[in-house]
């Protein structure tokens, strides 16, 4: 038998509006000329978006370590690529 751990709708309800709240940011922000800081503002509230649905929605907040480890791995490797793919198109 499973143990499910349940998340109370009133945290997925306030997920939910935070992830709209932050869609609206994301439209407002695209709208705004902020010159380089553009694509690291949109990278920023999507990092935010991701991390509310892996912890609430696909429940990783009640998932055992090692998949939150694994998470983290790839999200480490994820960061390196971009970070360099921006070093390289900075400095052509």
């Amino acid at each position: 038998m499973e143990n499910r751990v349940h998340i109370p709708a009133g945290h997925v309800l306030t997920v939910w509006a935070s992830l709209l709240v932050l869609t609206a940011v994301t439209v407002t922000v695209a709208g705004l000329h902020l010159g380089s800081f553009s694509v690291f503002t949109a990278i920023a509230i999507a990092a935010v978006k991701a991390s509310l649905v892996l912890l609430f929605f696909m429940r990783l907040k009640v998932e055992p370590v090692i998949f939150r480890v694994m998470l983290l791995a790839a999200a480490a490797t994820i960061t390196v690529i971009m970070a360099l793919t921006f070093a390289d198109v900075a400095f052509r």
